[in-house]
């Protein structure tokens, strides 16, 4: 590898921490996805809706798999998907508790 390459890949590869540094300020935690799925439903006033996802497009499920985005099928009575209180009751299927 010559001078010129090293010094090239070094300063790429600078460029990306800093980058990266600004996208996750210091003392940042990332949390798990299901925290953050219910802390998006308490904060938008949410409910789950449990029977209505297509596959892949769900935001959680209670036991079925890890969480978001992975339903194996669609209208799985396991995974819901966050809608506003009150709308889940108005969609055909749809159910406030898990089957």
């Amino acid at each position: 590898m010559n001078r010129t390459t090293l010094a090239a890949s070094t300063l790429a590869a600078a460029v990306g921490l800093v980058l990266a540094a600004q996208g996750f300020p210091a003392g940042a935690q990332q949390t798990d996805p299901k925290a953050q799925t219910m802390e998006r439903m308490q904060e938008g006033n949410l409910e789950k809706c449990y029977g209505i996802a297509a596959k892949g497009k769900n935001d959680c499920a209670e036991g079925a798999h890890s969480c978001a985005g992975q339903a194996t099928q669609d209208r799985d009575p396991a995974s819901f998907v966050l809608l506003p209180k009150g709308d889940c009751s108005k969609i055909a299927g749809g159910s406030t508790t898990a089957a």
